[in-house]
């Protein structure tokens, strides 16, 4: 892995980490889905536009296609609606560290329903996540946290598994940035039909609401995903995966700088647990497929 692609593998994992920080900026003053159909469609738009001017073309791979519709149905609708409904009522933080989980359940679903070879550390990894989860969700119940919120970003990490699972063939064919902004499209399509049959659109107005839509319009939403693209293109998907491990860290670390959200010290070592966890389960995959 050159230093290429180890820079462009932290600054995805800390644009997509910060998301959930700003995200729950946008939802303490207007409505979780209809302001994430926005986000998505000037993403959307910027995005084809970014394309077009670069000369990438619409005429994308079947599997190009594929990807483009399941990750704009799975990742933008579903997990990421989920997610901005969630926290209405969940810590940043806490959303941040559930959506972590999601190498764990790449690695629990590959190994238990398509039998890949995971490894003693892979398997010691899993168990290790499972535990840190624990930890963090127990520890957050007892002091109060919304159970149904919880729920939401569970269902909402789960459907991202899916997402990333049905991925391949995505960074195939070139023209990355199209499919990030057309599956944006996607999402802001799904995501505008239910927001506007189930939200009232009453909006409190702020300069801190109106940074946090520009920087989540641009930043988690538009350079995060290119920049995922671009590093799977370059070192492929299960190498990239590997700076997932770093998301539990960061998110926890931008929600309590930018938040001040509280951080206790059975939070710290869940997320220690839940990171050694997941970095055990990447390596062990990466170690798993360069075998002979």
């Amino acid at each position: 892995m050159d230093i290429r692609a180890i820079l462009m593998g932290l600054a995805f994992a800390f644009m997509w980490s910060s998301a959930f920080t700003s995200a729950r900026v946008i939802v303490a003053a207007a409505p979780p889905i209809s302001s994430l159909a926005l986000r998505f469609l000037i993403s959307g738009l910027i995005g084809v536009m970014i394309a077009r001017w670069l000369g990438q073309t619409w005429r994308l791979t079947p599997a190009q296609w594929r990807a483009t519709i399941v990750f704009g149905i799975c990742q933008n609708a579903l997990y990421l609606g989920l997610n901005f409904v969630a926290m209405q009522t969940v810590e940043a933080s806490l959303a941040a560290i559930i959506a972590s989980t999601m190498p764990l359940l790449v690695g629990l679903s590959l190994w238990m329903i398509w039998g890949e070879r995971i490894g003693t550390l892979g398997v010691i990894g899993l168990i290790a996540g499972v535990i840190g989860v624990a930890i963090i969700m127990g520890t957050r119940l007892q002091g109060g946290a919304d159970l149904y919120g919880v729920m939401l970003c569970l269902i909402g990490v789960v459907a991202l598994t899916f997402a990333t699972l049905s991925v391949k063939g995505a960074t195939s064919g070139g023209n990355f940035m199209m499919v990030v902004g057309l599956q944006m499209l996607v999402g802001a399509a799904v995501l505008g039909v239910i927001g506007a049959a189930t939200e009232t659109m009453i909006v409190a107005w702020s300069w801190q609401l109106i940074v946090a839509f520009v920087y989540t319009t641009l930043v988690p939403g538009l350079a995060a995903t290119l920049v995922w693209f671009m590093l799977m293109d370059r070192i492929g998907a299960v190498k990239a995966a590997t700076f997932h491990f770093l998301n539990p860290v960061f998110g926890v670390a931008v929600a309590a700088l930018v938040l001040r959200e509280a951080l206790g010290v059975w939070d710290a070592v869940g997320v220690i647990v839940v990171t050694l966890g997941i970095l055990a389960v990447q390596l062990s995959r990466q170690s798993q497929t360069t075998k002979p």
